[in-house]
Protein backbone atom coordinates (compact mmCIF):
# COMPACT_ATOMS: atom_id res chain seq x y z
CA UNK A 1 0.00 0.00 0.00
CA UNK A 2 2.63 2.49 0.53
CA UNK A 3 4.31 1.67 -2.84
CA UNK A 4 1.22 2.38 -4.36
CA UNK A 5 1.14 5.96 -2.42
CA UNK A 6 4.50 6.94 -3.70
CA UNK A 7 3.47 5.59 -7.22
CA UNK A 8 0.58 7.99 -7.26
CA UNK A 9 2.53 10.90 -5.63
CA UNK A 10 5.74 10.35 -8.67
CA UNK A 11 2.69 10.15 -11.41
CA UNK A 12 1.06 12.99 -10.11
CA UNK A 13 4.72 15.15 -10.16
CA UNK A 14 5.47 13.95 -13.74
CA UNK A 15 2.02 14.66 -14.50
CA UNK A 16 3.05 18.42 -13.39
CA UNK A 17 6.25 18.51 -14.94
CA UNK A 18 4.20 17.66 -18.27
CA UNK A 19 1.87 20.48 -17.83
CA UNK A 20 5.04 23.11 -18.28
CA UNK A 21 5.59 21.32 -21.73
CA UNK A 22 2.20 21.62 -22.52
CA UNK A 23 1.90 25.11 -22.10
CA UNK A 24 4.67 25.84 -23.79
CA UNK A 25 3.73 24.24 -26.68
CA UNK A 26 0.45 26.27 -26.58
CA UNK A 27 2.35 29.61 -26.21
CA UNK A 28 4.52 29.05 -29.16
CA UNK A 29 0.73 28.74 -31.16
CA UNK A 30 -0.03 32.06 -29.95
CA UNK A 31 -2.10 32.07 -26.82
CA UNK A 32 -1.67 34.18 -23.99
CA UNK A 33 -0.69 33.15 -20.73
CA UNK A 34 -3.60 33.63 -18.53
CA UNK A 35 -5.75 32.15 -21.21
CA UNK A 36 -3.91 28.87 -20.94
CA UNK A 37 -4.08 29.14 -16.98
CA UNK A 38 -7.54 29.62 -17.23
CA UNK A 39 -7.90 26.65 -19.07
CA UNK A 40 -5.86 24.35 -17.28
CA UNK A 41 -7.80 25.59 -13.76
CA UNK A 42 -11.27 25.21 -15.33
CA UNK A 43 -10.66 21.78 -16.72
CA UNK A 44 -9.40 20.54 -13.70
CA UNK A 45 -12.33 22.64 -11.80
CA UNK A 46 -14.70 20.22 -13.40
CA UNK A 47 -12.81 17.22 -12.54
CA UNK A 48 -13.01 18.57 -9.14
CA UNK A 49 -16.58 18.89 -8.79
CA UNK A 50 -16.99 15.48 -10.06
CA UNK A 51 -14.86 13.91 -7.68
CA UNK A 52 -17.02 16.10 -5.24
CA UNK A 53 -20.62 14.79 -6.15
CA UNK A 54 -19.24 11.16 -6.39
CA UNK A 55 -18.29 11.50 -2.53
CA UNK A 56 -20.69 13.90 -2.11
CA UNK A 57 -22.04 13.32 2.11
CA UNK A 58 -24.21 15.01 4.03
CA UNK A 59 -21.27 15.61 6.42
CA UNK A 60 -20.52 18.70 3.79
CA UNK A 61 -19.76 21.65 6.06
CA UNK A 62 -20.77 25.03 4.79
CA UNK A 63 -18.35 27.57 6.76
CA UNK A 64 -17.25 30.96 6.47
CA UNK A 65 -13.81 29.96 6.95
CA UNK A 66 -13.85 27.47 4.42
CA UNK A 67 -15.12 29.49 1.59
CA UNK A 68 -12.25 32.01 3.19
CA UNK A 69 -9.46 29.64 3.36
CA UNK A 70 -10.81 28.13 -0.22
CA UNK A 71 -11.08 31.80 -1.72
CA UNK A 72 -7.09 32.69 -0.29
CA UNK A 73 -6.14 29.09 -1.83
CA UNK A 74 -8.03 29.84 -5.19
CA UNK A 75 -6.15 33.41 -5.48
CA UNK A 76 -2.71 31.35 -5.15
CA UNK A 77 -2.90 28.75 -7.51
CA UNK A 78 -4.55 31.32 -9.46
CA UNK A 79 -1.44 33.19 -9.29
CA UNK A 80 1.17 30.10 -9.19
CA UNK A 81 -0.57 28.60 -12.86
CA UNK A 82 -0.21 31.70 -14.55
CA UNK A 83 3.21 33.11 -13.24
CA UNK A 84 4.53 29.92 -14.26
CA UNK A 85 3.81 30.14 -17.58
CA UNK A 86 4.67 33.80 -17.95
CA UNK A 87 7.91 32.67 -15.88
CA UNK A 88 8.23 30.10 -19.07
CA UNK A 89 7.16 32.60 -21.81
CA UNK A 90 10.13 34.31 -20.67
CA UNK A 91 12.73 32.26 -19.54
CA UNK A 92 12.05 28.11 -19.79
CA UNK A 93 10.26 25.37 -18.77
CA UNK A 94 13.24 23.98 -16.98
CA UNK A 95 14.02 27.33 -15.60
CA UNK A 96 10.87 27.99 -14.44
CA UNK A 97 9.96 24.56 -12.84
CA UNK A 98 12.73 24.47 -10.78
CA UNK A 99 12.44 28.31 -9.26
CA UNK A 100 8.84 27.22 -8.93
CA UNK A 101 10.00 24.36 -6.73
CA UNK A 102 11.70 27.40 -4.49
CA UNK A 103 8.49 27.47 -2.44
CA UNK A 104 9.53 26.01 0.55
CA UNK A 105 12.13 28.07 1.38
CA UNK A 106 9.45 31.11 1.15
CA UNK A 107 7.47 29.39 3.78
CA UNK A 108 10.86 29.03 5.61
CA UNK A 109 10.88 32.92 5.78
CA UNK A 110 7.50 33.60 6.45
CA UNK A 111 7.56 31.06 9.04
CA UNK A 112 10.82 32.55 11.10
CA UNK A 113 8.97 36.07 10.90
CA UNK A 114 6.03 35.09 12.12
CA UNK A 115 7.39 33.31 14.64
CA UNK A 116 6.56 29.73 13.64
CA UNK A 117 9.69 28.14 13.55
CA UNK A 118 12.87 28.57 15.15
CA UNK A 119 15.74 29.22 12.86
CA UNK A 120 19.00 26.69 13.18
CA UNK A 121 22.07 27.05 10.81
CA UNK A 122 21.05 24.56 8.48
CA UNK A 123 17.92 26.02 7.64
CA UNK A 124 19.85 29.03 7.14
CA UNK A 125 22.30 27.01 5.07
CA UNK A 126 19.45 25.59 3.19
CA UNK A 127 18.33 29.44 2.30
CA UNK A 128 21.77 30.60 1.19
CA UNK A 129 22.64 27.26 -0.87
CA UNK A 130 18.74 27.98 -3.03
CA UNK A 131 19.50 31.93 -3.78
CA UNK A 132 23.42 30.54 -4.45
CA UNK A 133 21.44 28.01 -7.22
CA UNK A 134 19.16 30.63 -8.36
CA UNK A 135 22.00 32.72 -8.86
CA UNK A 136 24.00 30.21 -11.02
CA UNK A 137 20.67 28.78 -12.89
CA UNK A 138 19.57 32.39 -14.01
CA UNK A 139 22.89 33.84 -15.10
CA UNK A 140 22.48 36.73 -12.75
CA UNK A 141 26.22 36.53 -11.56
CA UNK A 142 26.96 38.50 -14.44
CA UNK A 143 23.90 40.90 -15.50
CA UNK A 144 25.32 41.24 -19.27
CA UNK A 145 25.20 37.77 -20.10
CA UNK A 146 21.60 36.68 -17.82
CA UNK A 147 20.29 33.57 -19.31
CA UNK A 148 17.11 33.98 -17.56
CA UNK A 149 15.32 37.30 -18.43
CA UNK A 150 14.58 39.44 -14.98
CA UNK A 151 10.51 38.89 -15.73
CA UNK A 152 11.58 35.05 -15.78
CA UNK A 153 13.00 34.56 -12.97
CA UNK A 154 10.71 37.15 -11.11
CA UNK A 155 7.53 35.25 -12.33
CA UNK A 156 8.98 31.80 -11.43
CA UNK A 157 9.74 33.21 -7.76
CA UNK A 158 6.38 34.61 -7.85
CA UNK A 159 4.54 31.07 -8.48
CA UNK A 160 6.60 29.26 -5.91
CA UNK A 161 5.85 32.20 -3.52
CA UNK A 162 1.86 31.75 -4.90
CA UNK A 163 2.24 27.90 -4.89
CA UNK A 164 2.84 28.49 -1.26
CA UNK A 165 -0.35 30.32 -0.51
CA UNK A 166 -2.37 27.86 -2.02
CA UNK A 167 -0.91 24.82 0.05
CA UNK A 168 -1.63 26.92 3.03
CA UNK A 169 -4.67 27.77 2.20
CA UNK A 170 -5.76 24.77 1.19
CA UNK A 171 -4.36 22.68 4.13
CA UNK A 172 -6.70 24.76 6.14
CA UNK A 173 -9.61 24.62 3.84
CA UNK A 174 -9.49 21.04 4.60
CA UNK A 175 -9.40 21.17 8.13
CA UNK A 176 -12.75 23.16 8.48
CA UNK A 177 -14.68 20.45 5.64
CA UNK A 178 -13.57 17.70 3.17
CA UNK A 179 -10.55 17.54 1.31
CA UNK A 180 -12.91 17.50 -2.15
CA UNK A 181 -14.76 20.68 -0.75
CA UNK A 182 -11.85 22.89 -0.23
CA UNK A 183 -10.40 21.43 -3.74
CA UNK A 184 -13.26 22.31 -5.60
CA UNK A 185 -14.20 25.25 -3.66
CA UNK A 186 -10.70 26.86 -4.36
CA UNK A 187 -10.48 25.88 -8.05
CA UNK A 188 -14.22 27.51 -8.21
CA UNK A 189 -12.78 30.77 -6.69
CA UNK A 190 -9.92 30.39 -9.59
CA UNK A 191 -12.02 30.20 -12.24
CA UNK A 192 -13.98 33.88 -11.33
CA UNK A 193 -10.70 34.97 -10.50
CA UNK A 194 -9.13 34.71 -13.58
CA UNK A 195 -12.30 34.75 -15.37
CA UNK A 196 -12.20 38.89 -15.13
CA UNK A 197 -8.95 38.77 -16.23
CA UNK A 198 -8.86 36.08 -19.08
CA UNK A 199 -9.38 38.10 -22.68
CA UNK A 200 -13.10 36.98 -23.85
CA UNK A 201 -12.47 37.24 -27.20
CA UNK A 202 -9.57 35.04 -26.93
CA UNK A 203 -11.26 32.37 -24.85
CA UNK A 204 -14.39 32.09 -27.61
CA UNK A 205 -11.58 31.46 -29.66
CA UNK A 206 -9.47 29.19 -27.98
CA UNK A 207 -12.83 26.74 -27.52
CA UNK A 208 -13.23 26.93 -31.57
CA UNK A 209 -9.89 26.67 -32.26
CA UNK A 210 -8.14 22.93 -33.25
CA UNK A 211 -5.85 23.02 -29.96
CA UNK A 212 -9.01 22.76 -27.63
CA UNK A 213 -7.16 19.38 -27.44
CA UNK A 214 -4.25 20.54 -25.93
CA UNK A 215 -6.05 22.90 -23.72
CA UNK A 216 -8.25 20.05 -21.78
CA UNK A 217 -5.09 17.42 -22.24
CA UNK A 218 -3.40 20.88 -20.71
CA UNK A 219 -6.61 20.69 -17.97
CA UNK A 220 -6.56 16.70 -17.15
CA UNK A 221 -3.08 16.23 -16.73
CA UNK A 222 -2.21 19.18 -14.89
CA UNK A 223 -5.04 19.99 -12.98
CA UNK A 224 -7.50 17.50 -12.93
CA UNK A 225 -6.47 14.14 -12.56
CA UNK A 226 -2.84 14.76 -11.04
CA UNK A 227 -4.22 16.73 -8.11
CA UNK A 228 -6.80 13.90 -7.19
CA UNK A 229 -3.61 10.96 -7.62
CA UNK A 230 -2.03 13.41 -5.27
CA UNK A 231 -4.55 13.53 -2.89
CA UNK A 232 -4.58 9.89 -3.09
CA UNK A 233 -1.19 9.21 -3.24
CA UNK A 234 0.04 11.81 0.09
CA UNK A 235 -2.87 9.84 2.50
CA UNK A 236 -0.67 6.71 1.95
CA UNK A 237 2.77 8.21 1.89
CA UNK A 238 4.78 9.37 4.51
CA UNK A 239 5.90 13.07 4.37
CA UNK A 240 9.55 12.99 4.13
CA UNK A 241 9.26 10.06 1.33
CA UNK A 242 6.58 12.73 -0.37
CA UNK A 243 9.10 15.50 0.21
CA UNK A 244 11.54 13.59 -2.01
CA UNK A 245 9.38 12.52 -4.81
CA UNK A 246 8.13 15.69 -5.56
CA UNK A 247 11.41 16.79 -7.13
CA UNK A 248 10.08 14.51 -10.05
CA UNK A 249 8.44 17.39 -11.63
CA UNK A 250 11.17 20.00 -11.87
CA UNK A 251 13.21 17.01 -13.31
CA UNK A 252 10.48 15.82 -15.34
CA UNK A 253 9.94 19.44 -16.57
CA UNK A 254 13.09 20.09 -17.82
CA UNK A 255 14.01 16.84 -19.45
CA UNK A 256 10.69 17.84 -21.75
CA UNK A 257 11.93 21.41 -22.38
CA UNK A 258 15.44 19.50 -23.59
CA UNK A 259 14.40 16.61 -25.20
CA UNK A 260 11.18 17.79 -26.64
CA UNK A 261 10.78 21.39 -26.68
CA UNK A 262 15.15 21.90 -27.53
CA UNK A 263 15.53 24.05 -24.68
CA UNK A 264 19.50 24.71 -23.95
CA UNK A 265 21.16 24.24 -20.38
CA UNK A 266 24.62 25.68 -19.63
CA UNK A 267 26.71 23.49 -17.21
CA UNK A 268 26.00 26.25 -14.96
CA UNK A 269 23.10 26.52 -15.34
CA UNK A 270 22.57 22.89 -14.39
CA UNK A 271 24.95 23.02 -11.34
CA UNK A 272 22.60 25.74 -10.40
CA UNK A 273 19.49 23.87 -11.02
CA UNK A 274 20.82 20.48 -9.16
CA UNK A 275 21.86 22.71 -5.69
CA UNK A 276 17.91 24.14 -5.54
CA UNK A 277 16.69 20.65 -5.85
CA UNK A 278 19.18 19.08 -3.48
CA UNK A 279 19.30 21.90 -1.06
CA UNK A 280 14.88 21.99 -1.17
CA UNK A 281 14.77 18.13 -0.88
CA UNK A 282 16.90 18.29 2.06
CA UNK A 283 15.05 21.19 3.69
CA UNK A 284 11.58 19.44 3.05
CA UNK A 285 12.77 15.87 4.51
CA UNK A 286 14.45 17.19 7.59
CA UNK A 287 11.15 19.48 8.21
CA UNK A 288 9.08 16.33 7.68
CA UNK A 289 10.92 14.17 10.32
Amino acid sequence: MRYAGVGLVILAAICWGISGGIADILMSKGWDPITISFFRGAVGFLCFLVWFLIRFSRKWVYTRRLYLWSLLAGVGVAGNFTLYFLSIEAASVAVAATLMYTAPVFVLLISFVLGIERSSWLKWGCIVGVLIGIILLTGAYNIETLSASFLGTAAGLGAGICYAVFIFGFKKASHKGSVETALATAFFFFCLILFVFTDKQEMTDAVMSSDIGWFILLGLVGAGVSFILYIIGIRKTAPSTASMVAMVEPVTASLFGVLILGDQLGMIQLVGMGLILFTITTLSVKQSD
